[in-house]
């Protein structure tokens, strides 16, 4: 059994998702978010403030390149998709599934973006973010699961079946 990678937009449920569906497949859980946490020995929005947006990038898709898990499900951070290396590690070793939601869905569950760590260039808004993203999200995805007005256990079950 392959590796399975979630992506999609800060908001979408990648590590929510991702830990149920470990569970269901009866294997391990990786988030690359804390596993860059965990290896630079800081918060993902104290990365971002302390080596600006192109260098979080930077460790975010060396650390993702580096990833070799024997079967996992893991879940990244809105931004890997910037990184065309790491994304195609990740194609090399996983199935690659986009969570896929509006504009609106991701705007109400998001907070505090920047305490979240969510990479946004001056001058950017969330609006730009979501329209720069998706296409990259598209063009990665092996697999794209409509998430709207779709609850957690809906969304691992079309995961589950689709995967077979």
């Amino acid at each position: 059994m392959k590796n399975i990678v979630l992506i999609g937009m800060p908001g979408a449920g990648k590590s929510t998702i991702g830990v149920v569906l470990a569970k269901n497949r009866g294997i391990s859980f990786v988030d690359s978010d804390l596993v860059i946490q965990e290896q630079e020995g800081k918060r993902l929005h104290e990365l971002i403030e302390e080596h600006g947006m192109d260098g979080f990038l930077e460790i975010e898709g060396r650390v993702i390149a580096s990833l070799n898990p024997k079967t996992a499900v893991i879940a990244t951070g809105g931004s890997a998709v910037y990184s065309a290396h790491a994304m195609e590690h990740l194609r090399s070793i996983a199935m690659i599934c986009y969570l896929k939601l509006s504009y609106e869905s991701i705007e109400e569950r998001l907070g505090d973006l920047e305490e979240r760590g969510v990479v946004l260039r001056e001058g950017k808004n969330l609006r730009d973010l979501y329209e720069e993203r998706v296409p990259l999200y598209e063009q990665y995805a092996n697999i794209t699961v409509e998430c709207e007005n779709k609850n957690i256990r809906e969304i691992v079950m079309e995961l589950a079946k689709r995967l077979k």
